[in-house]
């Protein structure tokens, strides 16, 4: 009644991989819907998600995803951890990613660890930037401490300024990324 031939064909396909590991090798990744933070929600707290975030809200902790995408209107305070950032609106921390684009309306306070970096006439950015070949197995940039509001000089070399005596100003011109720190005048 059946032949073999067909007793073949309905038996385990000839294609299935032997292991788990050769099916999500073979399989295209498909990408899923992004993650979004509405304008009118705040998060306290880490985010982390292994597919895409769009940030139109505020964050209140760290960002670690695959891509993210900060909107014009969104703000985060707190270190960004990404394969890819897009950065429209503000983020007041660290940003380690592969691909960095700070776009015309951004407005970044922090450090920068890329792999690539893109700036659009018009962006804000203060802080460094820095380069790196793998910017996420690094250890994230160390936070700056604001010496504007601490009154303590122990310690300190009698040509050099005091902390509490220096402020913050951006640099102007092509390449500039660093802040520059200048003493105040003293009444």
């Amino acid at each position: 009644m059946f032949s073999s031939k067909n007793k073949d064909k309905d038996s385990a396909p000839a294609s299935a991989p032997s292991t788990p590991g050769a099916m999500q090798k073979r399989m295209p990744r498909t990408s899923s819907a992004p993650s979004i933070i509405s304008a009118d929600l705040t998060v306290t707290g880490t985010l982390t998600s292994t597919g895409d975030i769009q940030v139109d809200g505020r964050v209140e902790g760290d960002v670690q995803s695959s891509g993210l995408v900060i909107g014009e209107k969104a703000f985060i305070h707190g270190d960004v951890a990404s394969e890819e950032v897009t950065v429209r609106g503000r983020v007041q921390g660290s940003i380690r990613a592969r691909k960095v684009l700070l776009c015309s309306t951004c407005h970044v306070e922090g450090n920068i660890l890329h792999e690539a970096f893109a700036v659009e006439t018009g962006a804000f950015f203060e802080g460094n930037c820095r380069h790196a070949d793998n910017p996420l197995a690094e250890e994230a940039p160390k936070k700056t401490t604001d010496y504007r509001s601490s009154g303590t000089t122990a310690n300190a070399h009698p040509s050099t300024p005091s902390p509490s005596a220096m402020v913050s100003r951006p640099m102007t011109g092509s390449g500039a990324t660093a802040a520059a720190y200048t003493p105040l005048k003293s009444n």
